[in-house]
C-alpha cells in the first residue's frame, strides 16, 4: 500500500514538472543554431545585429536566397536551417488562420479574448497593452513547444470607416487618435518592449494609467531582446472587401492628400515611429492608382520619413495582384521587381520565389535588390532570437504549456468583455435584474446556445460558455429558443416556440445580430439591418408577452435598430459585439448587476439610409452638392442611430474641469524663419501656424485634470472621452475630434481624479487640403460631455 501511495506521488511529481516547464530533449523540433551548426557568425548572440544578418547574407547563394523570399522560407540544409513560416496570426488571441500555427501538439487550444472592436469599447490603453502581452505569452510559449512563430501579423490598424466592412471587427474603430493608441499598446505589449514596467491600478482592476504614446523609452532597435515581432496592418487605405462590383484584390482607393494624412496615415506612423513596430503589411488595394506593395513613396517614406528598421511584407499574393488583377505590370517579373524595389521585402505567397530569378536575368531586380530585403528579414528574426539556437537556452525558456489558457489570462479575456460591452439603453432603469429575486428567464435567439462568437481571425478556445450557459449560472429555470435555424434567419418556423416559452419567463432576453456568416474578410455588408427574420423575431415575442425585454447585439459592426430604440417595450438594450470565450459570463454578470457597464461605441450606428452612399467613396468630408453626408463622428452630417462614444452605465456620472489653461502662447516657440515669413504678411491676418514651423511642441503640453464623480449606488467605471473643437472659423475642420480618454474606476457616491495630457501639435492640429499640418489660432474648445472649456491659442 505504501509503495502504491510513493509510486503515485512519483508519477504525479513528474506529470506537474512537465505540465510546468516547456520539454525540449529529444525534440523531434528542429531549430537553427544548433549543433553542429552554432559556429557560423550569424549564430553569434555577442555579435551585433547588423553583423549577424550579413554574415548569414554572405553564405547564401543567389538561389538560396530567392527561397527567403516568400512567407514560408525554404530550408537551407548546408546552414543548418529549417524552413521557416513567417504568417502567425494573434489579433486578439492565437488563431488558426496562419500556416505557422498548430494546434496538434502539446497545446491544444489557446485563450480567445473578445475581438478587437469590443476590447476597443473599454478605452483603456492598460487593458489593451496586458491583452497584447498575454497573447505574446502565449504565442512564445507555442514557439518554445514548436507550434508556432516568432514573427506575427497584427494588428489591424485600418480605420473603421464604412460601417458595411466585414473586417471592421478586427479594427479599433473609426476614430485616428484611437486607432493610434491602441496600435501603440498592442506592439509594446506584444513585442515584449514593456517587460518590466511598474503599473498603477486602482482596486485590483485594470485602468488606464493615462500614459503618453512617448512615456516609455525608446529601446535601441538593433540590439535584439525583443519577444515576438508585431506586424501593423493594411497599408494603406484599405476598407474594402467586396462590395458593388469591386473586390479589395483590384480596388482603386481615391484619397485626397488631406484625408490621406488625417485618417488613413496615423495609425500607422504612431504603429512604426512610436511603437516600433518591426513589421508592416501593404495591402491589396491600389492607392490613387498605384498598387500598395508596389508603391515606392508610400513605402520609402516608412522607412526614411518614419524611421522604419523592420521588414515588410505583402498581404498573401499582393505581390501577384501587382500583375494580375490591378494590371499594373506587364509580366510577372516586372510586377515581382517593382515590388522588390518599391521595399516590399517578402512575398506572401510564391511569386517572389517563381519570377525573381527571371527578373533578375532579364536585368529588372539585381542581387543586391535582395541583399537589402533580406537584411529587412533577417534582422528582424536575430532580434526575436531565432538564430540563438534552442529556445531552451532563451530569457523565455520558461514559458510553456502552463502559460497557455491560463486561469491569469482567462480572467483578462473576461475582464476585457466586461470592460467593452455596452449599455446602449436602458428605460427607468430596467437594468440590472436583482438575481434573487428573478424566478424564471427565457433566452431566446440563433446566437444565444452557441460558442462561435469569438469574431474572425480566433483559435480553438480554451473553455467557451455561451450566453444561455452564462444565464443558468444564475438562473436555474432558464427556457431556451433559438427562433431562428441560424443568424440569416430565413426562415419565420421557430418564431412561434420562442414565442411560447416567452411568455412562461418572467423575463426574456432576445440574443440577435451578427456573425461571420454576415461580415467577415471578403465579406462586406449591403444592409445595416438586422439579417432576415431576427425584426420579426423580436417583434413578434415583444407583442406576445407585453412586458418588458432586453435585446443583446452581437457582431462587430454598426446595425440599424431604430424600431427597438423607439419600442418602449424593449426596456434594454446591450452591444457586446464578439466577446471571446468569456462572453457569455460578462453578459450574465452585466445583467444581474455583478458588474456595472461603462464601454462606449467606438463607431458611429448610421441608419439604414446610409447604404445610398458609395462604399467605394474615400472622401471623409461632407459633400453637400451631391449629397454626401460625411464619414465617421467627425464629418457625418446625417442622423445617427447611435452616436460614437454613446454608452451608459447603471450609475449617473458627473465631471468636472479641475485644471485646465485658458490660454496658450506660441510666442517665442515658432521657428525663426518662419516668424520672419510671417513678419512679411502683417498686411494679412495669420488663422494658423504650420506644425512644422513650431519649434519644440513638447513645452507646449499641459493637462486637464477631471473629477469623475459616482452618484450612483453601484462602484463602477466609466470611459471618459475628451473632444475638441478648432475655431469655427476654419473651413473643413472636423465637427470635434477625440484628443484624450481614459478609463475611471470610481466607488459608489465617491469621486475618483483623471489627466489628460494634451499636446497641441498633435491634438488640436487639424490638417488643411494640401495634407499638411496646422494649429490655428483663436478659440479651441474641450468639450467632455456637456461641459465646454475655451482655450485661446496666439501667436
Amino acid at each position: 500500500m505504501l509503495s502504491d501511495i510513493v509510486n503515485f506521488l512519483l508519477v504525479s511529481l513528474l506529470s506537474f514538472t512537465i505540465f510546468l516547464k516547456p520539454s525540449y530533449s529529444n525534440s523531434p523540433i528542429q531549430f537553427p543554431c544548433e549543433p553542429p551548426h552554432d559556429y557560423y557568425p550569424f549564430c553569434d548572440t555577442k555579435l551585433p545585429v547588423k553583423t549577424r544578418a550579413n554574415s548569414l547574407i554572405s553564405l547564401l547563394t543567389i538561389d538560396e536566397k530567392i527561397l527567403q523570399l516568400s512567407d514560408n522560407a525554404s530550408e537551407i540544409s548546408r546552414l543548418g536551417l529549417p524552413s521557416y513560416q513567417w504568417w502567425s496570426e494573434s489579433l486578439h488571441g492565437i488563431a488558426t488562420n496562419g500556416p505557422g500555427i498548430n494546434f496538434n501538439g502539446t497545446v491544444k487550444s489557446a485563450t480567445a479574448f473578445p475581438q478587437v472592436i469590443v476590447t476597443a469599447a473599454s478605452f483603456n490603453r492598460t487593458l489593451w497593452r496586458e491583452v497584447a502581452e498575454a497573447i505574446a505569452v502565449e504565442a512564445r510559449a507555442m514557439y518554445n513547444l514548436g507550434q508556432a512563430g516568432l514573427t506575427f501579423w497584427a494588428p489591424n490598424i485600418n480605420v473603421f470607416r464604412d460601417p458595411r466592412w466585414g473586417r471592421g471587427q478586427e479594427t479599433p474603430g473609426e476614430d485616428p487618435m484611437v486607432t493610434s493608441a491602441y496600435a501603440f499598446e498592442y506592439v509594446r505589449g506584444f513585442q515584449g518592449q514593456t517587460r518590466g514596467v511598474t503599473r498603477r491600478g486602482n482596486d485590483d482592476q485594470l485602468f488606464d494609467n493615462r500614459r503618453s504614446l512617448e512615456e516609455d523609452e525608446d529601446d535601441d532597435e538593433m540590439s535584439g531582446g525583443l519577444m515576438l515581432s508585431a506586424c501593423c496592418k493594411h497599408y494603406t487605405a484599405y476598407d474594402l472587401d467586396k462590395w458593388g462590383g469591386h473586390t479589395r484584390l483590384d480596388f482603386n482607393a481615391l484619397v485626397t492628400k488631406q484625408d490621406m494624412e488625417e485618417t488613413y496615415q496615423p495609425p500607422f506612423q504612431t504603429c512604426i515611429q512610436k511603437a516600433k513596430a518591426t513589421c508592416l503589411m501593404c495591402s491589396y488595394n491600389r492607392v490613387n492608382g498605384i498598387p500598395s506593395c508596389a508603391n515606392r513613396d508610400l513605402l520609402q517614406k516608412v522607412r526614411n520619413g518614419w524611421g522604419f528598421k523592420g521588414y515588410i511584407t505583402s498581404d498573401c499574393d499582393a505581390v501577384a495582384n501587382i500583375y494580375e488583377n490591378h494590371n499594373f505590370s506587364k509580366t510577372p517579373e516586372d510586377a515581382v521587381a517593382v515590388a522588390l524595389k518599391a521595399g516590399t521585402d517578402i512575398n506572401c505567397g510564391t511569386y517572389m520565389k517563381r519570377y525573381m530569378r527571371s527578373a533578375i536575368n532579364q536585368g529588372k531586380a539585381t542581387e543586391k535588390d535582395i541583399d537589402q530585403a533580406l537584411f529587412n528579414l533577417f534582422s528582424v528574426l536575430i532580434r526575436v532570437g531565432l538564430f540563438d539556437g534552442n529556445p531552451a537556452n532563451s530569457q523565455f525558456a520558461n514559458l510553456g504549456y502552463r502559460d497557455v489558457c491560463s486561469s491569469h489570462h482567462r480572467e483578462l479575456a473576461l475582464e476585457a468583455a466586461r470592460q467593452g460591452m455596452v449599455l446602449l439603453k436602458n428605460n427607468h432603469k430596467f437594468l440590472p435584474w436583482n438575481k434573487n429575486k428573478v424566478s424564471s428567464l427565457a433566452v431566446i435567439g440563433p446566437l444565444a446556445n452557441t460558442s462561435n462568437i469569438n469574431g474572425d481571425y480566433t483559435g480553438y478556445s480554451c473553455n467557451p460558455v455561451t450566453i444561455l450557459q452564462g444565464m443558468q449560472k444564475y438562473v436555474k429555470k432558464t427556457f431556451y429558443a433559438s427562433g431562428c435555424q441560424d443568424v440569416s434567419c430565413n426562415s419565420s418556423e421557430g418564431i412561434q416556440e420562442a414565442v411560447s416559452i416567452a411568455r412562461e419567463a418572467q423575463y426574456v432576453i432576445l440574443v440577435v445580430g451578427l456573425d461571420l456568416s454576415q461580415e467577415t474578410e471578403e465579406l462586406d455588408r449591403y444592409s445595416l439591418l438586422l439579417p432576415g427574420n431576427q425584426t420579426a423575431l423580436i417583434k413578434s415575442v415583444a407583442a406576445a408577452i407585453r412586458k418588458p425585454l432586453v435585446l443583446v447585439l452581437t457582431g462587430g459592426g454598426p446595425i440599424d435598430v431604430s424600431f427597438a430604440k423607439e419600442d418602449s417595450q424593449i426596456a434594454g438594450i446591450i452591444w457586446i459585439g464578439y466577446p471571446g470565450e468569456t462572453g457569455g459570463e460578462a453578459l450574465a454578470e452585466i445583467l444581474f448587476g455583478d458588474c456595472n457597464p461603462g464601454g462606449r461605441l467606438p463607431v458611429t450606428w448610421y441608419p439604414e439610409s446610409f447604404t445610398s452612399v458609395l462604399m467605394s467613396d474615400m472622401n471623409m468630408r461632407a459633400d453637400p452638392s451631391r449629397g454626401y453626408p460625411g464619414r465617421t463622428y467627425k464629418f457625418y452630417t446625417g442622423e445617427s442611430v447611435y452616436k460614437f462614444g454613446h454608452g451608459l452605465s447603471y450609475s449617473n456620472f458627473s465631471y468636472k474641469i479641475i485644471s485646465a489653461p485658458t490660454n496658450l502662447s506660441l510666442s517665442g516657440n515658432v521657428k525663426a524663419e518662419s516668424q520672419r515669413h510671417m513678419l512679411l504678411q502683417r498686411g494679412s491676418a495669420i488663422s494658423y501656424v504650420y506644425i512644422e514651423d513650431v519649434a519644440s511642441c513638447d513645452s507646449l503640453r499641459f493637462n486637464v485634470e477631471i473629477w469623475v464623480t459616482n452618484n450612483g449606488e453601484l462602484d463602477g467605471s466609466q470611459s471618459v472621452l475628451m473632444f475638441s473643437q478648432a475655431p469655427y472659423s476654419y473651413k473643413g475642420a472636423p465637427q470635434k475630434q477625440v484628443i484624450g480618454f481614459d478609463r475611471v474606476h470610481a466607488r459608489a457616491n465617491r469621486s475618483a481624479e483623471s489627466s489628460i495630457l494634451i499636446d497641441p501639435c498633435e491634438h488640436l492640429s487639424i490638417v488643411n487640403e494640401q495634407g499638411m499640418k496646422i494649429l490655428p489660432l483663436g478659440d479651441h474648445t474641450l468639450l467632455l460631455e456637456d461641459i465646454k472649456h475655451t482655450l485661446s491659442i496666439q501667436l
